[in-house]
C-alpha cells in the first residue's frame, strides 16, 4: 500500500510539474513566480514522500477542508484579514445546524498565502499531504486560486474561491473543478458599458496593473467596447509605479478612465492623479468596488505615499465604482437564520475581538468580501450534505474519499454545481463555468462617502437607477475636450465703416461722371479727354465695389456661395484696377510719345482712339488671364485652422478651434504670379513714364502733371499693399483694413488730383474764359518752351561779356592810381572817378536787365534781350 501511494504521489508530482510548465504561457502575469512554484512543488514532493503515512488521522465524525487565506502580504489582495473570521463564523453556524451534515462536524484547516502563488502552492501541498485528508479547498486571491485550481484537479479536489475575480478562472477546460462565490471581474464590464451609454461617453481610457486578473478583464472590456462602438483612446499598464502611465493619460487627453488594480496600487494611482490634476469636473474614474470604504486614507505613510489625506480625498471625490453585490440588499432571513445586518453586527464584533478599530471605520482588507467567505463555507456544507444523501444509496460515505476516488469527487462536483440558497451575500448560485451569478452595484464617492447610484442585472439587461449622482460642476463630464470650430470674420464695425466710405466714394465717382459729361464742351474738360476720365471713374467705382466684397465672409454667405464671392472679388478688383490705372497710363504714354516724337506738329491733336486702344489692350490681357483662371483652376473656399484656444467666458470643458476663410485654387501661386507680374509691369512702366514727363506740358492733354502724380501714389501704395497683404492674410481684420484703405486711398486721391482742379475752374469761371492758375499746363506751348531756352542761352552769353568789361575797368583804375602824383592825384582821381562812373553807368543797365530777366517769364526775357541789343548798337 505504501509503495502504491508513493508511486501515485510521484506520478502526481511529475504531472503537476509538466502541467505548470506547459501552462506558463496561459497563466500570464499571475505565473511570474512559476519558477518558485515549481521549486516548491519539487521540494514538497521530496519532503512529503516519507510522511504519506504520517500525521494524525481525523476523527470518524469529522469532515475536513483546507483553507488558503491571504492575510499578511505586502501586495495584492490581503482579504483574508476579514474573510477568515467570517469563515469561522460560518463553521460555527453550520456545525450548530442539526439537519445539516448529521453526525458530522466540519473542520477548517488554514494557512496564510500572502496572495503569492508560490507560497499558496506550498500551503496547498502542506494541506494535502498532512492528514487528516481534505475533501475540498477554499482559496482567495486570483493569482493563488489560479495556481491551486490548476493543480487541484490532479487530486480530484474541488476548489471553492471566495475572493477571486480573474476572468481566466472561467475557463472550464483549464479549471474543471473550480467554483467561486466571488463573481468574475468581467461581470463589471457590462455594467461599465451600460453606464457609458447612459451618460453618452464614447471615448474611454484604461489604466491597469500588470496582473493576470486585470489583463483578462481588460481584454473582455476591449471586446465589449468594440461591440458597443466605444473608442479606447489608450491602454496604459504598470507593474508597481503608475507615474508614467498616469502622465500618458494626461497627454492623451483622457477624460473617462477605467482603473483596474489592487488597492495598494490604487492609492499610488490616486496620489499621481492629484499631482497630474486628472480629477474634478473634467474627469471620471471607474474604480473596482471591492476596496474598503476608507481605502484612500489608510497606510499612506507605510506605503510611501507622498500625498496627504486631504489631497487623496480631493482626488477621490466623484469617482464611480462597480462591484458585484456582496451583501444581501433585502432585510430577509438567510439560510443561516440571520439577516445581512445581523451578520454584519456579528462580524464587526469578531473583528473588534481581533483588534480592528471598527467603531472608527477602520475596516480590515476583505471586509466587503466577508459575506462571500461566509457563504462559501455554507456552500461546502450544503454540497457535502447533498453528496452524503446520494452516497448513502450506494453504501458509501464521504469518509471513503481519497485523492484517487474520482467517483466521489464527481458527486461532490455535481452537488456543488446544483447548490442554490439565499445567503448573506444574496442568492448563491453557480453558472456552468462555476462563476457566481450576481447583480452589480454602482456607487459614487460623494462628499467622502460612497453613495449607491443603482443596480444592474446583466442577465436581464436591466438598470435600476436611483438618480442620486452628483457631478462636480453640476453636469455630466464630457468624454473628450469639445472642440468648437469658430469662424473668424471681419469685425462688423470695421466692415460697416469701410462700406460707408466706399459707398461715399462710389457716389462721388458717379457725381464726377455726371460733371464730366455735363461739361464736356468746356475747354478744361475737353482738353483732358473726358471719355478717358469717365473710364477711369468707372474703374474707381468697380474697385470700391470690390472693397465691399472683400469684407463679405462666412458671416453673410454660406460655404457653398463663398466661391462665387471669391471669383467676383478677383474679377472686380482686377478689371477695376485696369480701367482706372489704364486710363491714366494711356494719358501719360501719349504725353511721352507726343514730346519725344520728332517733327511733331504743335497744333496736331491727340487722337482719342489711341487712348482707348491702350486701355482696351490692357483690359484684354486681364480678361484672358481671368478667364483662364476661372475655367481651368477656379477659386475655392479654403479654411485655415489655428491652434486651440481657451474660451473667454465659460467654465465648460471646451476648446475653440479658430478657422479663417481664404480664396485659393490648386495652382494659386502660379495665377497670382501672372496677375502680379502683369500689373507690376505696367505699374513700373507707368512710373517710368510719369518720371520722364514730369516737367513736360502739352496743350493737347492739360492734366498730364496731375495724372503723373496719381500714378506715383498708385504705384507706391500697390507695391506696399501687395506683399504686406500676403503677410498679414491670417489676420482678418488687419488684412481687410489694410487692403481696403489702400484701395480707397488710391481711388479718392486719383479723383482728387484729376477732377478737383477742373471743378474749381468751372466754378470760378462759369463761362468759358481763359484758364487760370488752377490749370497752368494749358498756357505754355512747345514753341514758347523752345524760345524760352534760347533766351536763357543768350542771357548767359551777355553775362560773360559784362564780366570781361568790369575786369578791364578795374585794371585801368589801378594804373591811374599808380601814375598820379601828389598834386595831380586829386584831379586825376576826380577825372578817373568820372570816367569810371560813366563806364559803370554805361554797363549797369544790361546787367540789371539780365539779372531781372533771369526771373522773368519767357516773353519778358525776350523783350529785355531786344533792348540790350539796341543799347549795344
Amino acid at each position: 500500500m505504501c509503495i502504491r501511494d508513493c508511486n501515485v504521489f510521484v506520478w502526481k508530482c511529475v504531472s503537476v510539474l509538466v502541467l505548470l510548465g506547459t501552462g506558463k504561457a496561459q497563466v500570464g502575469n499571475d505565473m511570474t513566480s512559476d519558477g518558485a512554484v515549481t521549486f516548491w512543488i519539487f521540494l514538497l514532493c521530496l519532503i512529503a514522500s516519507p510522511h504519506l503515512q504520517g500525521g494524525v488521522a481525523g476523527r470518524p465524525d469529522e469532515l475536513h477542508i483546507g483553507g488558503i487565506f491571504p492575510i499578511a502580504g505586502k501586495g495584492g489582495w490581503q482579504g483574508g484579514q476579514a474573510c477568515m473570521p467570517a469563515a469561522r463564523l460560518a463553521l460555527d453556524d453550520v456545525n450548530k445546524q442539526p439537519n445539516l451534515l448529521p453526525g458530522f462536524k466540519l473542520i477548517l484547516h488554514s494557512n496564510d498565502s500572502e496572495c503569492e502563488p508560490g507560497l499558496g502552492a506550498s500551503v496547498m501541498y502542506n494541506l494535502l499531504y498532512n492528514k487528516p485528508q481534505k475533501l475540498m479547498l477554499l482559496a482567495g486571491c486570483s493569482t493563488v486560486c489560479t495556481t491551486v485550481a490548476e493543480a487541484a484537479k490532479m487530486w480530484n479536489l474541488i476548489v471553492l474561491c471566495y475572493g477571486a475575480s480573474s476572468p481566466a478562472l472561467s475557463d472550464r477546460k483549464r479549471f474543471p473543478t473550480l467554483f467561486r462565490t466571488h463573481p468574475s471581474a468581467t461581470v463589471h464590464n457590462p455594467t461599465r458599458i451600460k453606464l457609458m451609454k447612459k451618460f453618452g461617453w464614447s471615448r474611454v481610457a484604461i489604466l491597469q496593473q500588470a496582473e493576470e486578473v486585470f489583463i483578462s478583464t481588460v481584454e473582455d472590456l476591449e471586446n465589449r467596447c468594440m461591440e458597443a462602438g466605444v473608442e479606447i483612446v489608450t491602454r496604459q499598464s504598470f507593474l508597481s509605479d503608475p507615474t508614467d502611465a498616469v502622465r500618458n493619460l494626461r497627454r492623451q487627453d483622457a477624460r473617462i478612465i477605467v482603473g483596474l488594480f489592487y488597492v495598494v496600487a490604487a492609492r499610488r494611482v490616486l496620489c499621481e492623479m492629484y499631482k497630474q490634476q486628472l480629477y474634478g469636473r473634467a474627469h471620471v474614474w471607474f474604480f473596482i468596488g471591492w476596496y474598503e470604504d476608507n481605502w484612500y486614507e489608510v497606510n499612506l505613510k507605510a506605503e510611501g505615499i507622498t500625498c496627504t489625506v486631504e489631497q487623496m480625498r480631493i482626488a477621490a471625490e466623484g469617482h464611480l465604482t462597480t462591484e458585484a453585490l456582496m451583501w444581501n440588499q433585502n432585510n430577509q432571513t438567510t439560510i443561516s437564520g440571520m439577516t445581512a445586518e445581523e451578520f454584519r453586527h456579528r462580524l464587526n464584533q469578531a473583528l473588534i475581538e481581533e483588534g480592528y478599530d471598527i467603531n472608527h471605520d477602520r475596516y480590515p482588507e476583505g471586509y466587503q468580501e466577508a459575506p462571500l467567505a461566509y457563504d462559501a463555507v455554507w456552500s461546502v456544507a450544503l454540497a457535502f450534505n447533498k453528496t452524503m444523501e446520494r452516497l448513502t444509496t450506494g453504501k458509501k460515505s464521504l469518509r471513503d474519499f481519497t485523492y484517487t476516488d474520482k467517483e466521489i469527487a464527481d458527486e461532490i462536483y455535481a452537488a456543488m454545481n446544483s447548490t442554490q440558497f439565499l445567503g448573506v451575500s444574496g442568492v448563491v448560485a453557480f453558472s456552468s463555468q462555476g462563476d457566481r451569478i450576481a447583480l452589480t452595484q454602482i456607487e459614487q464617492m460623494i462628499d467622502g462617502k460612497y453613495e449607491k447610484l443603482g443596480y444592474y442585472d446583466t442577465q436581464l439587461d436591466n438598470l435600476s437607477w436611483l438618480n442620486t449622482e452628483q457631478w462636480i460642476g453640476g453636469k455630466v463630464p464630457q468624454d473628450r475636450t469639445i472642440v468648437t470650430h469658430v469662424l473668424r470674420t471681419v469685425s462688423l464695425p470695421l466692415f460697416v465703416c469701410m462700406c460707408t466710405i466706399s459707398s461715399c466714394g462710389i457716389f462721388v465717382a458717379f457725381a464726377l461722371i455726371i460733371f464730366n459729361i455735363w461739361n464736356k464742351h468746356r475747354r478744361v474738360i475737353q482738353s483732358s479727354h473726358p471719355v478717358c476720365n469717365t473710364i477711369m471713374l468707372f474703374g474707381v467705382i468697380i474697385c470700391l465695389i470690390s472693397v465691399i466684397l472683400l469684407g463679405i465672409d462666412g458671416r453673410f454667405v454660406s460655404p457653398e456661395e463663398y466661391p462665387k464671392i471669391c471669383q467676383a472679388r478677383a474679377w472686380l478688383l482686377s478689371t477695376g484696377f485696369t480701367l482706372a490705372y489704364g486710363a491714366m497710363f494711356s494719358k501719360v504714354w501719349r504725353v511721352h510719345r507726343f514730346t519725344t516724337k520728332a517733327k511733331t506738329d504743335p497744333k496736331k491733336k491727340v487722337e482719342p482712339w489711341k487712348l482707348y486702344t491702350m486701355v482696351s489692350g490692357l483690359l484684354s490681357i486681364d480678361l484672358v488671364i481671368l478667364l483662364s483662371w476661372q475655367i481651368f483652376d477656379p477659386l475655392q473656399r479654403y479654411l485655415e485652422t489655428f491652434p486651440l484656444e481657451d474660451p473667454v467666458s465659460t467654465t465648460d470643458d471646451i476648446k475653440i478651434r479658430p478657422e479663417l476663410e481664404h480664396c485659393e485654387s490648386q495652382r494659386n501661386s502660379m495665377w497670382l504670379g501672372l496677375v502680379y507680374g502683369f500689373k507690376g509691369l505696367i505699374l513700373v512702366f507707368g512710373l517710368f513714364l510719369a518720371y520722364e514727363t514730369r516737367s513736360i506740358k502739352v496743350k493737347q492733354i492739360n492734366d498730364s502733371r496731375y495724372v503723373g502724380m496719381s500714378i506715383y501714389n498708385v504705384v507706391v501704395l500697390c507695391l506696399i499693399t501687395a506683399p504686406v497683404g500676403m503677410v498679414i492674410a491670417s489676420q482678418q481684420d488687419a488684412s481687410f483694413a489694410f487692403v481696403a484703405l489702400a484701395v480707397i486711398f488710391c481711388c479718392f486721391l486719383s479723383m482728387l488730383l484729376i477732377f478737383v482742379p477742373k471743378v474749381i475752374e468751372v466754378i470760378r469761371h462759369p463761362k468759358d474764359k481763359a484758364e487760370s492758375k488752377y490749370n497752368p499746363d494749358s498756357a505754355i506751348s512747345k514753341e514758347d518752351e523752345e524760345r524760352y531756352q534760347k533766351l536763357v542761352t543768350e542771357n548767359e552769353e551777355l553775362q560773360r561779356l559784362i564780366t570781361q568789361k568790369e575786369e578791364k575797368i578795374r585794371v585801368l583804375r589801378q594804373r591811374l592810381v599808380e601814375r598820379g602824383d601828389a598834386k595831380g592825384t586829386e584831379l586825376n582821381g576826380a577825372t578817373g572817378a568820372a570816367s569810371a562812373a560813366a563806364a559803370v553807368a554805361t554797363t549797369s543797365q544790361p546787367a540789371s536787365l539780365i539779372n531781372s530777366s533771369a526771373h522773368a517769364t519767357p516773353a519778358a526775357t525776350l523783350a529785355i534781350t531786344q533792348d540790350t541789343h539796341e543799347h549795344r548798337t
